[in-house]
């Protein structure tokens, strides 16, 4: 992330319309699109405006994606499924992934923001984006940017999986009639990036291990480990 740099206008148009495909020439909004809160240049030189925006575009193409693709599929799979590919990690990994991360612009407080802030501001940033492609190219272009980015994601195995802490502790309590519990073994790293290492320990059975940049990560990860090695989940890695 960028801490506190002013990206030229069109310098930034143009990184952004690698990473899209789509030239966006309202330079302006697409800079607030990116800028933290932190930067603390003013209420309406952020992206929290744009990111409540964002977030309803994506909802409504994701969800009209998944009412054409599962044309059989109950309310309840479509909203696990939903949920799977609109949530802060998802998006956060995407942001990542596509190399949009490195754009974002934040103050020097950012830094001590914890890892789940830190996952939520790539999340709002890709939203932001979401809306600042649709307010000057129209939802035409927004859910053709959406399905392109989002398309390997919604046709894995795993986006019709549910929660993994929630699976797992359905999964233990019709095996064993007990919750898991979860324990952090190890909290690794600086502040402002922390590395937690969680185990997941359920009655009779070994424990599941997995780190994460939060706890709430490494906690979601393990119960996956738990889940895939006891044949619950296939392995997606595989």
């Amino acid at each position: 992330m960028m801490a506190g740099n002013k990206t030229d206008g069109a310098a930034l148009a143009a990184a952004i319309e690698k990473i899209t495909g789509i030239a966006l020439s309202a330079h302006e909004r697409l800079a607030r699109a990116l800028t933290h809160a932190s930067v603390q240049a003013g209420a309406a030189a952020h992206y929290e405006r744009l990111e409540f925006l964002g977030d309803r575009v994506l909802g409504l193409v994701i969800a009209q994606m998944l009412f054409e693709a599962h044309p059989d599929a109950a309310e309840g799979e479509l909203s696990v499924r939903l949920n799977g590919l609109v949530n802060a990690e998802t998006l956060a990994d995407l942001a990542d992934e596509i190399g949009l991360t490195p754009l974002i612009r934040t103050g020097a407080e950012f830094g001590s923001l914890s890892g789940k802030k830190r996952i939520n501001t790539r999340s709002d940033v890709m939203e932001a984006l979401i809306a600042a492609i649709y307010l000057e190219k129209g939802l035409e272009a927004a859910q053709g940017f959406i399905l392109d980015k989002w398309a390997k994601r919604a046709k894995g195995e795993a986006a019709g999986r549910r929660d993994a802490k929630t699976e797992l502790q359905e999964w233990a309590h019709q095996r064993v009639k007990v919750s898991p519990v979860y324990r952090v073994d190890r909290r690794e790293g600086p502040d402002h990036d922390p590395v937690f290492t969680v185990s997941v320990l359920i009655e009779g059975l070994a424990p599941g291990q997995a780190q994460g940049r939060s706890k709430r990560e490494a906690e979601q990860a393990a119960a996956t480990a738990i889940l895939t090695r006891e044949g619950v989940w296939k392995d997606e890695t595989r």
